[in-house]
């Protein structure tokens, strides 16, 4: 049976999204569980073959079960605003009650037989308050490792996926955002539905707090929902142009496209695999920053990019017009 979510005018009123680092630092490392969320990754794994093997991450594994099993929501709760630090979300994290904590490893352990009863199992649950401790350390070393080098990239593509979706929003209205999701996630009469996903009796339904939507990195092929109380009903899917992330981009752009904008031009578009800013642009193709920008300025004029700042950076992405341009043969 698929997971149904219905939703109310109040939770429609308060569908919203947000970035989470701590969410993408658990769903990076479910990832490596998952071998079928390898395909899009293959390239950073192999990058991050030493890093890995150096990293004892042995009772985070404990609670991230293979595919099917429920991790802890306490370990990657659904963030209370748009786009938390990851400071601010450790903290949060380490201030969880132990009940709650306790409450949830329990459903964790359960998932795999054997593990309630192991001695690294009894040791999380009657210590709950120190497990919570142990384990938030683990994840932050986990985000330093993996995720906190290369995140201004992760998060612009993140960013830039909700400003795709938000245009979709102001086209076509929430059902095509909502449709637009992801190719499991059905919406009709109010009923947000997610297919390929298990129906559970204890999955969090709206009540009319509303729907958290986050984009994931880490998340293909798959959408995530479920979160138990006391957690906002929340909705993982991946993100718009989450593929180009870890590509590199192309030397020389297709030979159609320099004839048609001219070489620089074109490689401009045809490098913004992910979105950049003018300085990282510039150096890339060793142009002069003038130069970029002025490519930039008539690709946007064009509709092919969008720009959006982060911080003291103006960051270009190609929208849906400018990746099927890029992308034609």
């Amino acid at each position: 049976m698929p997971l149904t979510l219905r939703l109310g005018a109040d939770d429609l009123t308060r569908c919203r999204f947000a970035i989470s680092p701590l969410c993408q630092t658990h769903e990076a490392l479910r990832m490596l569980r998952r071998p079928a969320r390898h395909g899009y990754h293959r390239a950073w794994l192999r990058r991050m073959g030493r890093t890995l093997d150096g990293l004892d991450l042995s009772p985070l594994w404990l609670f991230v079960p293979r595919p099917g099993g429920y991790t802890p929501d306490f370990l990657a709760p659904p963030p209370d605003e748009p786009y938390p630090s990851i400071d601010g979300e450790l903290a949060r994290m380490r201030a969880t009650e132990p009940a709650l904590a306790r409450a949830e490893m329990a459903r964790s352990l359960a998932c795999t037989p054997g593990l309630t009863e192991s001695a690294q199992g009894r040791a999380a649950l009657d210590d709950p308050a120190g497990a919570v401790r142990r384990l938030a350390d683990l994840t932050e070393l986990a985000w330093h490792a993996l995720l906190a080098p290369d995140w201004p990239r992760h998060r612009a593509v993140l960013e830039a996926d909700i400003a795709h979706r938000s245009r979709r929003a102001a086209d076509g209205g929430l059902d095509d955002l909502l449709t637009g999701l992801h190719p499991a996630v059905d919406w009709a009469g109010h009923t947000l539905t997610l297919r390929e996903y298990a129906d559970v009796p204890d999955a969090q339904l709206p009540d009319g707090r509303g729907i958290l939507l986050m984009p994931s990195v880490f998340v293909w092929p798959d959408v995530v929902s479920g979160f138990a109380r006391p957690w906002q009903p929340t909705v993982i899917y991946p993100a718009h142009g989450m593929g180009r992330l870890h590509t590199t981009p192309a030397s020389r752009p297709p030979d159609a496209l320099a004839r048609l904008l001219g070489h620089q031009r074109a490689a401009v578009l045809a490098g913004l695999t992910a979105p950049a800013s003018t300085t990282e642009l510039a150096r890339r193709h060793g142009l002069a920053p003038s130069t970029v920008s002025a490519h930039l300025t008539a690709l946007r004029e064009a509709g092919l990019l969008d720009s959006r700042r982060q911080g003291y950076y103006v960051l270009y992405a190609r929208t849906t017009l400018g990746d099927a341009l890029a992308d034609s043969n």
